[in-house]
Formats: C-alpha cells, sequence, structure tokens
C-alpha cells in the first residue's frame, strides 16, 4: 500500500466535488454568457459557486474571480495591483514567497517597478516591525504568504496587514496552503487581496480563485469579452468552479487531531535520526506539515527510498522539482545550500492514522541510518 504524503503539492479529489461536477460536465453544457435558457443555466450555477468561495472567505461574491489556479491568482494580484496604483512603483514581497508572487515581482522590476525582498528568521518569519521598515510612500503593495509550502510556517498576517494599513498599502496573501486549515475570513486578515487553488482543497487542478476587496483596483492580466466583471475575460469554467464551491463547503478537518500526529511524528524522526533538523516554525505551522534537512545525506536519495518503501514524499516544492538549485526558503532561512538539498517534505491530511505514521518514521529512520 502507498502511503502517500505529499499533499502540499495537490490532493486527491474528493468524490462529492466530483459529483457536483458531473452535471456540468454533461447535460449542463452551456455558456454562462449566453442569452438563453441553457446559458441561464450555467451562469446561475458559477454565481452560486461565486456567493459560495465569498461565504468561505466572509467576502461579497463580486470580489470573487474565478481563475486558473493560485498561480494565475498570485499574477493577478501582483501585476494587476502594482499595474493599476497611483501610488508609486515600489512593490515589497517576501524572501520565502511562491514562485508565482517572487517571479510576477521580478518581472514588474523589469518593467521599471522596484521590489524589496523582505527576509525572514530562522523559522522563516516575516517581522511587523522590518515590514514597517522598508514601506514608503511610493509603496504600490504588499504580498505576504498566509502559509509556506515548503517548511509549513504561517505567518501572522493580521499583524503585517495592519502594518501596511497604517499607510495605506493594499495587502496581498498566497493562501493556497492554508485553504482548509487556518482561517481565511479576509475582514479578520486584513487583506485587500488572497489566492486560493482548488487542487489543494479536493477539487480538480485547473481552477481557483482571488479575492480582490472592492475599490481595490487591478489591471486585468486577461483582456477580451469582459467576463468575471472584466476582471479576468474568457469563458468560464462553470464545472470547475462549482467543484471549488464543492469542496470549501465540505466539512473542515480537525486541524488540532491532525497537529498531534504531526507532532509525534515530528519527536520520532528527531529522537530516530540524530543529524535530522526540522524546518519551519516548530509552533506556528501548517498541522499536516512536517519538514526535515538531514546533514550529509541526499534529501533526493532519501526520498526514493522512501518510494521504494512505499512511501511517496517531496524534497520541497512541486513547481521546483527536478531543479539542481537548493530551495529558495531554506537558504533564505540561513541554511547553507549544501544543506538546503538534504531538504525531505511530508505533508499529510485527515485520511493519515498514527500507525501509518509511525511507519513511515521508521522507514526514515532505517533509510537514513
Amino acid at each position: 500500500m502507498t502511503i502517500y504524503l505529499d499533499e502540499a503539492a495537490t490532493t486527491p479529489v474528493r468524490r462529492d466535488v466530483l459529483e457536483a461536477m458531473w452535471p456540468y460536465l454533461t447535460g449542463t453544457f452551456g455558456n454562462p454568457s449566453s442569452r438563453h435558457e441553457v446559458g441561464e443555466l450555467a451562469r446561475r450555477a458559477l454565481e452560486e459557486a461565486r456567493r459560495a468561495v465569498a461565504d468561505f472567505l466572509g467576502a461579497r461574491p463580486g470580489e470573487i474571480t474565478f481563475t486558473s489556479g493560485g498561480t494565475e491568482s498570485d499574477n493577478a494580484a501582483v501585476k494587476g495591483i502594482a499595474l493599476a496604483s497611483t501610488r508609486g512603483n515600489h512593490v515589497v514581497v517576501s524572501a520565502v514567497e511562491h514562485p508565482a508572487v517572487l517571479e510576477s515581482a521580478a518581472w514588474l522590476a523589469r518593467q521599471g517597478f522596484e521590489v524589496t525582498e523582505l527576509g525572514v528568521d530562522e523559522a522563516g518569519r516575516v517581522s511587523p516591525e522590518a515590514l514597517a521598515a522598508v514601506l514608503r510612500d511610493d509603496t504600490a503593495l504588499v504580498s505576504i504568504q498566509h502559509a509556506n509550502n515548503e517548511v509549513g510556517t504561517v505567518q501572522d498576517i493580521p499583524a503585517l496587514a495592519a502594518v501596511a494599513a497604517e499607510r495605506g498599502v493594499p495587502f496581498h496573501t498566497d493562501a493556497v496552503q492554508s485553504a482548509g486549515w487556518l482561517d481565511l475570513d479576509v475582514t479578520r486578515l486584513g487583506v485587500q487581496a488572497l489566492s486560493l487553488s482548488g487542487h489543494k482543497l479536493g477539487a480538480p487542478k485547473g481552477v481557483g480563485a482571488l479575492f480582490l476587496a472592492r475599490r481595490t483596483p487591478a489591471e486585468p492580466l486577461l483582456h477580451g469579452g469582459g467576463q468575471e466583471g472584466e476582471r479576468r475575460s474568457g469563458t468560464e469554467n462553470v464545472a470547475a468552479a462549482v467543484g471549488l464551491a464543492a469542496a470549501v463547503r465540505a466539512e473542515r478537518p480537525d486541524a488540532a487531531a491532525v497537529a498531534v500526529l504531526r507532532d509525534e511524528f515530528i519527536e520520532r524522526v528527531l529522537a530516530g535520526v540524530r543529524e535530522a533538523r526540522l524546518t519551519g516554525d516548530p509552533v506556528n505551522r501548517l498541522p499536516g506539515n512536517a519538514s526535515f534537512v538531514f546533514p550529509g545525506r541526499s534529501g533526493e536519495s532519501i526520498l526514493l527510498d522512501l518510494e521504494r518503501r512505499g512511501v511517496v514524499v517531496s524534497s520541497g516544492s512541486a513547481c521546483h522539482a527536478g531543479s539542481d538549485e537548493p530551495s529558495h526558503v531554506l537558504t533564505a532561512m540561513g541554511l547553507d545550500r549544501e544543506v538546503a538539498q538534504t531538504a525531505v517534505r511530508f505533508t499529510f491530511g485527515t485520511a493519515i492514522t498514527a500507525e501509518m505514521l509511525a511507519e513511515v518514521a521508521d522507514a526514515v529512520i532505517e533509510v537514513v541510518r
């Protein structure tokens, strides 16, 4: 039996999500922009899905734009808000952001923007004081992730967003990894933009959403027929939007129970492998994330040996799989390149059991020894 511990890369599609999508892949196939009954049925389903995602985020339906996933949502927020800003051409991101944010910021830099990359501490945290020190009158946007996809560190977004709000700067957070685990009420977070991805929530790949607060200007990435309130032109993927809505309506996992299993697993690995080091914040981390470095070993060889034993894990972000470069997240946290290349990430949901994790920990100990 395979034990799948790479849910930070993708989750299995939920059965109830598939069942919700099926009618819109078969009988109710209309274009939601069409002015006839077939199109009207599709439009109603799309707007109902929009309301579900809005409710999940404590937002208004008109503030939700359906996208192709987290990468597009991040691009639309970072590029769109910066390009539409009348404040200036300065953008702030953290050094541990997902590549979708970092590469969007790099693109803006090539267009003449100035980008400040905030450093992090050894646990991957951004301090409100560090953010306050770099904000300027011409800062157009701050983008800091809610939770890190590699090491699981959770940022104090309400505190960071409050710093930006004091200066009147829009704040975007990439909540792709935290969705389903942490509170994403946008009012409590204090953010003006937030990114979601369906396939981290049990929906299919290729669908996501962007929350964009009212009266937050943003230049669209895609121009055309003016769909999605002229924020994202192109015929909407109604079935995928319905699937995302079903995923966010689903019962939320017991984060506290998963965190207990995570901590037991971490303790077992650290006790059995003397050289192993936990990466990320030991307390403020995602419930289903346990990430380590194993100095003196190759992270790639460990994950291959584990796969031979039926355990599927990763060495970090799936977006950089196959790259010889060390993780930018780990090097930003102060690890040297050689140690960063020994990283192994274990991520899981509620389907995991204590017995499975004990088996995996024993396999890790055996492989490393």
